[in-house]
């Protein structure tokens, strides 16, 4: 693990003079030129003798709606109006007068709409990848401050299968016809849990005081960070003083063209498509995703570089702790050594790791682990059995107090040195975008 030894938070003002280095060329004038002109074509042009359904509706309110003051949000929220673009530009969800192409002006719309999607199709690879390797890059920075033995490896299984119930609950979403709306709700609902189990093991509360206390070494400056970094006045809000502006510029953009794709597609039957509607079009399609993708490509550096994910530069000499977390004691002949844990979360994990001094003779020691439950239950979970050295691990099934026994009953002569460490690591906080 990365020594800490002289850090402290970053803080918002150390954040700014970092940012001072990375100033985003401002968007395009035709961003909130084209923004207007194709929001203007859908509430008015298109709603002048069609009023809107009530799906219709709410779409137009979420486009005249501000967007949220958060630059996590916003990049879901992009990433869910470029989906639904998509959906609209498959040839199967044309209108039937694209889809027959009867005309020489149908095969040239046709063309374009093949081009546009492309160019979102590309936009959407982008985003995707920046978040998973932004997603990627804050787990995997966190765990340069762990302990780098079997508990980090526990944490990163657990990481591992939060993260495919995640996604396993999204596929059973869409293959119940669950719709693209239905889907960033559910996503977004999981990005806010990360966040929520992140404060709490910053604040050291409920079941993450027992991560506090047996995950050994975890450094404070680290839980401080944590707890700080997305508070409202937090490090984060100079982030989105800076670059959150550009951004929800963009996403009123996706919103307007978004809705002005559904509205045109709903009246193509009864009106024709004008010429000017699709010069518009195209020109803010064009530049949307010219643009996102630079804001992109550019927030990507920035997060990549930033300090607030202290690198192992940044924390200077680096320094492997192997054996400062372990507990040597004595066993008397006759009796027993016990760790008692509190466990008070459902799916924690209990490991231990240790071994025997040897003498001139190899001695052994007996060792068990048994539970009570809130009940008061007992149950055996590991029956005695008898090592000089032993390495393990369960995912526990119920709250309760878990002891770990090694019993040197049996000797009637020969102390026991053993040396020992013991954890219990409660569900992993999962991956999260720092905002």
């Amino acid at each position: 693990m990365v020594s800490t030894k002289g850090l402290v938070p970053i803080t918002r003002s150390f954040l700014a003079s970092y940012y001072d280095n990375y100033p985003f060329s401002p968007l395009s004038s035709d961003v909130s030129r084209l923004t207007d002109q194709i929001f203007a074509m859908a509430t008015t042009d298109l709603l002048k003798d069609s009023p809107p359904t009530q799906g219709e509706s709410l779409l137009v309110q979420e486009a005249e709606r501000q967007p949220p003051h958060k630059v996590d949000e916003n990049m879901w929220k992009n990433r869910e109006q470029i989906e639904e673009i998509l959906f609209m530009l498959e040839p199967t969800h044309w209108p039937r007068a694209f889809q027959q192409q009867s005309t020489v002006e149908d095969a040239e719309l046709v063309s374009l709409l093949g081009r546009l999607q492309e160019n979102f199709k590309s936009t959407l690879s982008t985003l995707e990848s920046f978040q998973a390797k932004n997603s990627e890059f804050v787990f995997n920075t966190v765990m340069t401050y762990m302990p780098q033995d079997f508990r980090g490896t526990i944490i990163r299984q657990q990481r591992d299968r939060s993260e495919r119930n995640k996604q396993a609950a999204i596929d059973a979403l869409i293959s119940s016809g669950g719709s693209i709306r239905d889907k960033y709700a559910l996503l977004w609902e999981q990005q806010m849990e990360r966040r929520r189990q992140l404060a709490e093991l910053g604040s050291a509360t409920g079941v993450y005081k027992t991560l506090m206390k047996y995950l050994v070494g975890v450094p404070e400056v680290l839980m401080d960070f944590i707890r700080q970094i997305n508070d409202d006045q937090g490090p984060m809000e100079e982030q989105r003083q800076r670059y959150g502006p550009p951004l929800y510029s963009l996403t009123k953009m996706a919103h307007s063209i978004r809705l002005f794709l559904s509205l045109l597609w709903g009246r193509l039957e009864t009106s024709k498509l004008q010429k000017n509607q699709v010069v518009i079009l195209e020109e803010a399609a064009d530049v949307y995703t010219s643009e996102f993708q630079r804001f992109i490509k550019f927030i990507g550096e920035v997060f990549t570089n930033s300090p607030f994910f202290i690198t192992a530069e940044d924390a200077g000499t680096l320094s492997i702790r192997k054996d400062d977390d372990y507990k040597e004691i004595s066993v008397p002949a006759g009796s027993a050594h016990e760790v008692s844990l509190t466990v008070e979360s459902v799916n924690s994990y209990i490991a231990w790791d240790f071994s025997l001094v040897q003498g001139k003779l190899n001695v052994d020691i007996g060792f068990s682990v048994e539970c009570t439950n809130l009940s008061g239950e007992k149950t055996l979970i590991l029956p005695y059995q008898r090592y000089e050295a032993n390495q393990g691990n369960f995912c526990t099934c119920v709250p309760g107090y878990y002891k770990l026994i090694w019993d040197n009953s049996y000797s009637s002569f020969f102390k026991k040195v053993l040396r020992y460490k013991v954890d219990c690591i409660p569900p992993v906080v999962d991956s999260v975008s720092i905002d």
